[in-house]
């Protein structure tokens, strides 16, 4: 593919005046509708920002190639666009971008926009070309540079060392988790450090397009040693037995040289794959001990949210039609019974999570232990906390089951995973589920019904401060349940006209999902592309009552979120109890708020708690570093 024929000097935007990450989008917008390139101007940018949305395309080293496949581009093109003081696109390194590859891709026809952003990542990997784009002022000079470079690329002499005049040879795995540039930077960047220091490499890509250039049986049975720069998961049971180097994709460009050379001499782990023995050679850990937690908890968060997703605003939509229709509705019953807690999407949360983390711990045999072990967690009210303490006790008793059995005979190796892992890890992790946590928090119940049931209504404002703070503390664990049970024992038996602890309670439970749907908005450099993508889901979920939206952040990110959400969450229900709002439903929230004595003081204290839980939240969390 040859980029300078996409990108038409008449579309270039050499001096972009643009101060912000939609104006820079909108003026190159503007520049492909002035050249006749696209027919509908709100179609394309609507596509372009759902693109944003999903995760920024700000790809670090002050480049940005927003794209879009839709039917609004009449011909496809490549939109080059220079700004000299840089702008802030939300870059996955938070450096301004001063390079724009707007990609306009027709909706018919091959994957253009992913070959064509295949095509400039491998160029744009290269500083020195990076400086001459950024030093060129005429598009004539753009096109020349980018002819000149690729026709570099394509000479006989290109990144790859014969195997005759190669004593070394290294396989690699680069995959980002959108598939986008870094994929390919990391690829491009390891086929030219082997070319330089002399050792052969083959590199397989696993970008939006599938896996490319897969390694074969005999190139891995062949390799001195194995590269995995990756930040979701690969394929890794056919690396069994080979030094293996695992790093996050960045590192595959950033750090090119030492992954090269210490893969080529075995300077690396030995793996082994969910039926081997456990042995290394390594003279270190590849990764540290909080990005290796990093990546377990993500993997389950990941494979969580479509549940909480789904499950949750189905769940809402539930409540409408309970409130409007009643509950024998046949609307009401198929929502209820496909999104709720006992039959439907919401039942999975725990396993899920804590499954995934134990998968991501110990690969397959991990995942089984781990969802039981999250089940339990459900029917022992331990809420996430506990569904996390499954998920990671699971994947390190998978992991110790591996070295408890290394001495085993060869010819047992393929009864392990099958009959070995699968026995014992639910075993041990049941049984420890079983004595540890449901006593742990059955008791936990029992302390905490007595203690609010001896704190009485007298003080109404206090105990509305300690129940809207429970429902934030575990998010559907023993606080949160126990808070809701004591308010729902209040309002049943003292009628509609006690709705004052209910008010407390719903107020304290919504503002958690409605604080980190806040906080993601607001301050985007603090959330990863995921969260923010479910935190728009969240403002539903709080407005609904469904404190679960929450989890995935609180999984995540435990302290900060638990405690922003506390404070904003008593703040919320103490507030309620000020104003004397009499909330006559067990559930609802917005869609029910109109019953309330006083609806607009709810709404009021609720928005109030869920501001002051995403300013704390947002100005207390850590930037998101890049990559992630």
């Amino acid at each position: 593919m040859k980029i300078s024929e996409l990108m038409l000097p008449q579309v270039m935007v050499m001096d972009m005046t643009a101060t912000t990450k939609e104006a820079a989008l909108d003026e190159l917008i503007a520049s492909l509708d002035k050249a006749g390139r696209i027919d509908d101007v709100v179609l394309f940018k609507k596509m372009i920002l759902e693109r944003e949305a999903q995760s920024s395309t700000g790809i670090g080293e002050g480049v940005a190639m927003p794209h879009a496949k839709t039917e609004a581009v009449s011909q496809p093109t490549v939109v080059f666009g220079k700004s000299k003081t840089g702008v802030d696109f939300d870059s996955l390194d938070g450096a301004p971008a001063r390079l724009f590859f707007m990609i306009a891709a027709p909706a018919s026809g091959a994957d253009l926009h992913l070959q064509t952003i295949a095509a400039l990542s491998r160029l744009l990997i290269d500083a020195d070309f990076i400086g001459k784009l950024e030093a060129t002022t005429t598009p004539e000079e753009v096109v020349a540079l980018f002819d000149a470079k690729q026709a570099e690329q394509e000479v006989p002499a290109a990144p790859t060392v014969e195997k005759a005049k190669a004593s070394k040879f290294v396989v690699a795995v680069t995959a980002c988790p959108n598939g986008i540039a870094h994929t390919y930077m990391s690829e491009d960047a390891l086929l030219k450090k082997g070319a330089e220091l002399g050792i052969e490499i083959r590199v397989e890509t696993n970008g939006s397009e599938g896996a490319k250039n897969v390694l074969t049986a005999e190139e891995i049975a062949r390799a001195d040693g194995v590269i995995i720069a990756a930040d979701k998961k690969v394929e890794m049971d056919r690396f069994d037995g080979k030094p293996l180097l695992k790093r996050p994709v960045t590192d595959g460009f950033r750090k090119a040289e030492e992954l090269v050379t210490r893969a080529s001499v075995g300077d690396a782990p030995i793996f082994h794959g969910s039926g081997s023995t456990e042995t290394s050679n390594s003279k270190e850990n590849d990764e540290s001990i909080g990005s290796r937690i990093y990546k377990d908890l993500m993997n389950g968060i990941s494979h969580m949210l479509p549940f909480v997703i789904g499950g949750g605003i189905l769940l809402a939509l539930s409540f409408i039609f309970e409130n409007n229709f009643g509950t024998d509705n046949t609307i009401y019953k198929l929502l209820s019974t496909i999104s709720g807690g006992e039959t439907g999407a919401f039942l999975f949360l725990m396993p899920i999570l804590a499954g995934f983390i134990a998968m991501s711990i110990a690969d397959r045999p991990g995942l089984m232990p781990g969802m039981v072990g999250g089940l339990m967690a459900v029917h022992a009210n331990a809420g996430f906390l506990g569904a996390l303490a499954a998920g990671f006790l699971a994947g390190y008793v998978v992991l110790m089951l591996r070295k408890a059995f290394v001495h085993l005979p060869k010819v047992l190796d393929g009864v392990k995973p099958m009959l070995l892992y699968p026995i014992f890890g639910l075993l041990i992790t049941g049984g420890i589920m079983y004595y540890l946590f449901d006593p742990l928090f059955g008791g936990l119940n029992k302390i905490l019904t007595t203690w609010l049931d001896t704190m009485g209504t007298g003080n109404a404002i206090l105990l509305g401060v300690v129940l809207g703070g429970m429902m934030a503390i575990d998010m559907g664990g023993p606080f949160n349940k126990v808070a809701y049970a004591f308010s729902i024992g209040v309002f049943t038996t003292s009628g509609n006209t006690n709705g004052l602890m209910m008010a407390a309670v719903m107020a304290g439970g919504m503002v958690p999902p409605f604080a980190t749907a806040l906080a993601s908005t607001f301050f985007k450099n603090k959330f990863t592309s995921e969260e923010r993508k479910a935190g728009i889901s969240n403002y539903v979920l709080g407005a609904t009552f469904i404190t679960e939206g929450a989890i995935p952040f609180a999984a995540a990110d435990p302290i900060r979120v638990i405690v922003s959400s506390v404070i904003g969450a008593a703040i919320a229900g103490g507030l309620t109890q000020v104003w004397a709002i009499n909330f006559p439903a067990p559930h609802g929230g917005f869609i029910l708020a109109a019953l309330a004595n006083h609806p607009w003081l709810f709404v009021l204290a609720v928005l109030i708690g869920s501001v002051v839980s995403a300013i704390i939240l947002g100005l207390w969390k850590k930037p998101v570093t890049a990559g992630k």
